[in-house]
């Protein structure tokens, strides 16, 4: 009888273990839905505000076509991309657009000097720093829920109840071109 009494305890103690784990690893994988969540709605603004961008440049820097055209581009796919992982890497890609429209626009001293392009420029700044700051709470989010996945004893069944590891919002093979400096030339 005390053997079927600590049976029953150890598999109470074990069932009451694995709920536990169960709910704190959906309560981190929400919290990395959450963080994700809060990086769309600042990409979401500056999206919005990419085109008054490009089009205050536009009117004084025509001839800078090329640039012009590829931060359209890529905010086009930025707008269309469907999972994380290609919201990431369109994203990479339109913030390096941006940098080097942001290096044309300093060719142009009217330009800086327009209140319409500095306003514009001092919103797109904030919305950065925004989403850095964003993109450093998603990853933690993202470093706490996989670092609970793979830590006993999550580890004993979190695959098998669907929890996999999320990947960071990181530049990637974008690091290269986004840490050097655009070039301009005329």
């Amino acid at each position: 009888m005390t053997i079927l009494i600590v049976i029953v305890v150890i598999v109470v103690v074990l069932g009451l273990m694995a709920i536990g784990t169960y709910n704190r690893l959906v309560a981190l994988r929400q919290n990395t839905n959450e963080a994700f969540a809060d990086i769309d709605v600042q990409l979401k603004q500056r999206l919005d505000l990419v085109p008054n961008l490009v089009e205050t440049v536009k009117g004084y820097a025509g001839h800078e076509r090329g640039t012009l055209d590829e931060v359209t581009q890529a905010r086009a796919a930025a707008a269309s991309a469907g999972t994380v992982d290609s919201k990431i890497a369109a994203e990479n890609a339109l913030s390096a657009s941006l940098g080097r429209l942001m290096a044309v626009a300093e060719a142009y001293p009217d330009l800086k000097a327009n209140a319409n392009f500095m306003n514009l420029q001092s919103q797109l700044s904030d919305i950065e720093n925004k989403l850095a700051a964003a993109r450093r709470y998603f990853n933690n989010a993202v470093r706490e829920f996989n670092a609970s996945i793979q830590a006993f004893p999550a580890v004993l069944f979190a695959a098998a109840m669907g929890f996999q590891p999320r990947e960071f919002f990181d530049l990637g093979a974008d690091r290269a071109a986004a840490a050097s400096a655009p070039q301009v030339k005329f």
